[in-house]
């Protein structure tokens, strides 16, 4: 439970040989924000989510989501700008909560990251797909076998992209986000003259006989209630929440850039919040205008907003929504590759995985060794692992940072009130409480196979930290940046 310094983490972040550069802006990290967020989860789950769980009724899902995601991002505001260094939700309840917590949120952390951007790659490459045959590319296919080869030369680009600098990134991060911004305003406007009212009805389906919902909630409501939940009806709703939560995955990653930020006290807050609140304005308006369009039944699960407009006769505009879905993707794999990247830097730095990691390039002062290494599991991920294991298991990793943020505010709040903070969260201790039952109830109403596969992602974690880290953290070896731990041990003895 021994806790790292603010005090220090800033220390820290001055060093010559580990010291980031400072060049984003409010906008860039708004842009940053915007630019993981919208992507995977309105161009690929809002057809999953509305077909087989909630039907219209899908813009309620994305609003409860939202809702989640706003009591969090008013965490990590106050986070942030009290304790801007990389790292993000793992640097934080290190000052608040301890290493093992800090561990376990890191930890958290790289599944969301990494498995995030294998997720959106492989959707990413079916986009890819449909786009090269919308132009004629019949015979092209994405896979080779079971390898996803465009999902993995779509990791590897981005990795050299960000291994020369974020704020390069970030340039080619801003156009694309401009362009995906405007696809999604297209498929708002264009779509509103194709809109059936009839679509609507009903606008929360009857739940359905054999059609469970597949979360921890089942037995529980079962006990409770004498109920069998189902797809579609309330209970679908809040099922769909679950799932197209991992359309807001992103916002969080802002926070992980917080030591390249110039005024980190004024921008990180504004680049969270603001991003959030967009996006989820434009969330709700694309699912209203798509399930106006395509009877929820039919709608495609794979490819929503092309197959919508295919299905009224406009392919030219399904090419259009196609082309823009893969610049759109495009950036949010980048954004998640550097936010994974961040938080392996700030553990290193730690010591908690190996020091020599942290090292940046001499001539991009970017953490090579870690995009390097992030690069190879990302291909790896993208490449092989079933697309239908991957959303949800980055939604089970995020919401328990999530849960763990929140509660590490009212922690810091009580151990170390004297700090300045740019940004409070308000109604301190219910806001962050409320935040964490609410991030909690999603997190049962995952499937069972993704707890399992998130307790044995767990257990590997808690083996590395017993086995490796918790002897050689600069905490348990009193090590500075530039002592490797084996050296302190040495000398100890």
């Amino acid at each position: 439970m021994r806790t790292k310094s603010i005090e220090q983490s800033l220390k820290d972040t001055d060093e010559p040989e580990y010291r980031l550069k400072k060049s984003l802006t409010a906008l860039d990290l708004t842009v940053f924000g915007i630019g993981v967020v919208i992507g995977a989860g309105i161009f690929t789950l809002t057809g999953r989510a509305a077909g087989t769980m909630a039907g219209p009724s899908i813009v309620l899902s994305f609003v409860l989501s939202g809702l989640c995601c706003a009591f969090a991002a008013l965490c990590y505001a106050e986070f942030a700008s009290t304790v801007p260094v990389s790292g993000s939700a793992y640097t934080f309840s290190y000052a608040s909560l301890g290493e093992l917590i800090a561990w376990i949120i890191g930890w958290d952390l790289m599944l969301e990251l990494l498995v995030g951007a294998g997720t959106v790659a492989q959707g990413w490459s079916q986009y890819a797909e449909l786009l090269i045959h919308q132009l004629g590319g019949d015979g092209f296919s994405e896979h080779i076998g079971p390898f996803h080869w465009l999902a993995a030369l779509l990791v590897f680009g981005l990795c050299v992209l960000i291994t020369v600098g974020i704020k390069e990134s970030l340039r080619v991060n801003m156009a694309l986000v401009a362009l995906k911004i405007f696809i999604v305003l297209f498929v708002i406007i264009a779509g509103l003259f194709f809109i059936q009212a009839a679509n609507y009805s009903p606008f929360i389906p009857p739940s359905q006989p054999g059609e469970q919902v597949a979360g921890l909630t089942q037995p529980l409501i079962q006990a409770l209630l004498g109920m069998q939940p189902s797809a579609f009806g309330v209970f679908g709703i809040f099922s769909g929440a679950a799932l197209v939560f991992f359309a807001y995955i992103g916002f969080d990653v802002v926070a992980t850039t917080a030591e390249e930020a110039r005024n980190p006290q004024r921008d990180l807050p504004i680049g969270i919040i603001a991003s959030l609140i967009i996006c989820t304005i434009l969330y709700c308006a694309v699912c209203l205008v798509i399930t106006g369009m395509v009877r929820y039944d039919k709608i495609d699960p794979d490819a929503a907003l092309a197959q919508a407009f295919e299905t009224v006769g406009k392919g030219w505009m399904a090419t259009i929504i196609s082309a823009g879905a893969v610049a759109g993707l495009m950036t949010v794999v980048l954004t998640l590759l550097t936010g994974a990247s961040r938080v392996v830097f700030a553990m290193s730095r730690d010591h908690l995985l190996p020091p020599r990691l942290s090292a940046l390039h001499p001539s991009f002062k970017t953490p090579y060794r870690v995009i390097a290494i992030i690069g190879v599991v990302g291909i790896l991920i993208a490449g092989f692992v079933p697309e239908d294991w991957l959303a949800e298991m980055v939604n089970i990793g995020t919401l328990t940072a999530f849960i763990l943020v929140s509660i590490g505010v009212v922690v810091l709040r009580r151990t170390r009130p004297d700090l300045p903070r740019a940004f409070r969260v308000p109604g301190v201790p219910a806001v962050p409480i409320v935040s964490a039952l609410i991030c909690f109830y999603l997190t049962i109403n995952l499937s069972i196979e993704t707890w399992i596969r998130f307790v044995v992602w767990m257990a590997v974690g808690f083996l590395v930290y017993f086995g490796y880290s918790r002897t050689r953290s600069r905490l348990a070896t009193g090590a500075d940046l530039h002592s490797a731990p084996e050296a302190v041990d040495q000398e100890r003895s």
